[in-house]
């Protein structure tokens, strides 16, 4: 039999007698590790308390108006192996920052409901009265929390809120202001008329990152611009520099390149490190260079982010990617590692494919997808010669961007690849 061990409230920063506004679990509930147990509420701030190993809830020992401090024991939960200490609770304010690119896996379960069918305006917590769990819901769930009527005690949102909110959205009849007019309803089959069939559900990440992706599909005007840019001098430097550092068990990839590459490019267009605030009506341009990059993990796609990468070389960039790379595999990538992007890369040249059309994580602009290169004969001083060709597709917001600006945009980052000058400006 698994053991059942207790978890306590951890430090919530010396904070007594704090009220408990959200249970989200209860016994029987199998939950992840980081799965949020309880929310509670200071004068200050809203906090999640997290669960700190996965299992089965065997007990839960709170309740919602329940006053708590620092040791008390919120529930018994068996199976997983205890950690010594408590995992640290997520702070959010009173009103929510910006909608992260893709949610992560800490995540609460999203409901059995189709996401993208709300015809809401972009996903924004506003003033709406909710915890930080209840927002993280409905960003998943792509619900505007300001549209939503709250339940809860003091006009609190509380997850059913969103449910139902979501439900009676489904349910009103397509017109020519809602989303996706005159759909036809997904075809019901039984696949099991035709042949041996097997059903496999969908990875919780899988979930929460599609809804996300069908929003962002269907909300954003997409469209994408190809280029190709000869890297023949920047993988002769990649090789050189990976022998250098191979003994210390450090791996430069050419997506480290890329990083820097595109640091430099945004800096050149700063319409593409920007996001359309929530009324559509201003670009938010942005000082700092975030760029997330999609990581392929056996539970689905993450995207978390390098900070700061235009104040970066290669060689640190290379030993963050492997890193965060590492956690996100590990399923050990927090929200915080993959909040606050400006740009994302999304790199499948070391599985092949000519080109493609990334979708773009919003609330960003532009998406950068980069496929495998290949030895290719190009025109130079009056002959062919053997050059490497990297290609370069760019997916953009055609609100925010228009054709001629991501022609320049491609043309410029090719430059920057082909000359290893570029890349000290």
């Amino acid at each position: 039999m698994a053991e059942i061990n207790k978890v306590q409230v951890p430090d919530i920063g010396g904070f007594k007698g704090v009220s408990v506004i959200e249970v989200a679990v209860k016994a029987g509930d199998t939950v992840e590790a980081e799965q949020t147990l309880i929310t509670v509420e200071t004068d200050k701030a809203t906090m999640d308390v997290p669960a700190p190993f996965a299992g089965v809830v065997k007990e839960m020992k709170i309740k919602v108006g329940d006053k708590v401090s620092e040791g008390d024991l919120i529930a018994l939960i068996e199976g997983g192996a205890a950690v010594a200490k408590a995992a640290t609770p997520v702070a959010a304010p009173q009103v929510a920052a910006a909608a992260p690119q893709v949610a992560a896996p800490v995540a609460a379960k999203p409901a059995p409901v189709v996401a993208p069918a709300v015809a809401t305006p972009a996903p924004s917590g506003g003033n709406a009265h909710a915890s930080p769990s209840i927002r993280r819901f409905a960003r998943e769930l792509g619900v505007n929390l300001t549209q939503v009527g709250g339940s809860g005690e003091k006009g609190r949102v509380t997850k059913e809120d969103v449910q139902n909110f979501v439900k009676q959205t489904l349910a009103k009849p397509a017109t020519g202001g809602g989303a996706l007019p005159g759909l036809l309803p997904w075809p019901d089959v039984d696949f099991a008329r035709f042949g041996e069939i097997e059903t496999k559900a969908l990875s919780r990440i899988k979930k929460i990152s599609g809804a996300n992706l069908h929003r962002n599909w269907v909300m954003i005007p997409h469209v994408t611009q190809f280029e190709e840019a000869d890297i023949s001098e920047m993988e002769a430097f990649r090789k050189e520099l990976g022998a250098e550092y191979a003994k210390q068990n450090l791996k430069i990839t050419p997506l480290a390149f890329m990083l820097k590459a595109c640091a430099i490019t945004l800096k050149h267009f700063p319409d593409f490190n920007a996001s359309l605030d929530a009324s559509g009506e201003n670009l938010v341009l942005k000082k700092y260079i975030h760029i997330g990059v999609a990581v392929d993990t056996p539970n689905g796609l993450m995207v978390p982010v390098i900070r700061d990468v235009d104040q970066k070389g290669i060689v640190q960039l290379a030993k963050e990617l492997g890193e965060v790379s590492a956690k996100a595999r590990d399923l050990k990538i927090t929200a915080a590692d993959m909040q606050g992007g400006c740009f994302s890369i999304s790199s499948l040249g070391g599985i092949g494919g000519t080109a493609f059309t990334p979708i773009i994580n919003a609330p960003e602009v532009a998406i950068l997808g980069v496929s495998r290169s290949s030895m290719k004969p190009v025109w130079k001083d009056g002959e062919f010669v053997p050059r490497l060709m990297l290609p370069l597709s760019l997916s953009y917001d055609h609100r925010v961007i228009d054709g001629a600006a991501a022609a320049r945009f491609t043309t410029y980052l090719a430059h920057v690849l082909a000359d290893m000058r570029r890349l000290a400006l």
